[in-house]
C-alpha cells in the first residue's frame, strides 16, 4: 500500500502514560512519523491541514466519544485508517465503532507485539482486531430485552453517562441540581434492571438507545 514514504500516525488519548507508552512503542518503527493529541477536537483540526494515514483513537475522551470522532475523521478523510485503542470491551461499542467506519479495534490490555501486528494488518487492508476483541465479537448477543420508556430528561442523562460525564458535569450542562441527576441515575438503573452504570450503558447501546 505504501512504499518509501513514512506514514503519519496520530495517537489520540487523554491518559498521558498510555500516550507516551504508545509513542515510545511506535517510534521504534521507522515507517511511522508520530503525532499525539489528548483531545478529539485537536485531531479534527489537525487533519484539516495535514495528511494523516493512521489514527489510533481512544473511545472515551474528555471532549467527546471516539465513536463520533471516528465518523467525523472518516467523513473528512475516507482513506485514513482509524483504529480504536480502548478499555471499552462492550460488544455493542466495538460494533458501533466499526459501523462508523473504523478499521479495527484493539483493547489496551493487548501486548506491544499484538498492537503493532494489528496496525500492520490495517495498513495492509485487513480489519485490525486484537485477539480478545475477536472473541467478544463471536459471542452471541444478549437475550431480547424489553426496552423501557424514557422521558426526554432521562434520555439526556443516559447519553451524558455514556460519554463518561460525572453527575456534577451533567447537572451543570442541564441546569439542574446534582441531587436531581443522582435521582435520575437511580431511576435509570431500576428501569434497565442494571447493577451499575457500565451495565446500564451496555444495555442501552445494545438496544440503540444511545
Amino acid at each position: 500500500m505504501y512504499k518509501n514514504d513514512r506514514l503519519n500516525l496520530a495517537i489520540v488519548d487523554d491518559h498521558p502514560m498510555i500516550l507516551e507508552g504508545l509513542k515510545s512503542l511506535l517510534q521504534e518503527d521507522p515507517k511511522f512519523h508520530i503525532f499525539s493529541f489528548t483531545k478529539g477536537a485537536a485531531i479534527l483540526d489537525f487533519i484539516q491541514e495535514n495528511k494523516v494515514d493512521v489514527v489510533l483513537l481512544d473511545i472515551v475522551l474528555s471532549d467527546g466519544s471516539g465513536l463520533d470522532f471516528c465518523r467525523a475523521i472518516k467523513q473528512k478523510l475516507p482513506k485514513t485508517i482509524v483504529i480504536a485503542i480502548s478499555n471499552q470491551a462492550e460488544r455493542s461499542i466495538i460494533f458501533r465503532f466499526l459501523e462508523n467506519g473504523g478499521n479495527g479495534y484493539i483493547l489496551k490490555n493487548a501486548d506491544a507485539q499484538e498492537i503493532v501486528k494489528c496496525i500492520d494488518n490495517a495498513i495492509n487492508g485487513d480489519l485490525a482486531l486484537s485477539k480478545e476483541v475477536q472473541e467478544i465479537m463471536l459471542r452471541p448477543s444478549s437475550q431480547a430485552f424489553e426496552i423501557p420508556r424514557l422521558t426526554k430528561r432521562e434520555q439526556q442523562i443516559l447519553e451524558s453517562i455514556a460519554y463518561g460525564h460525572t453527575s456534577a458535569e451533567i447537572a451543570e450542562k442541564l441546569f439542574i441540581s446534582v441531587i436531581t441527576v443522582e435521582t435520575h441515575r437511580r431511576n435509570l438503573l431500576q428501569k434497565f434492571k442494571s447493577k451499575n452504570m457500565i451495565e446500564l450503558v451496555k444495555i442501552a447501546a445494545e438496544n440503540k438507545l444511545i
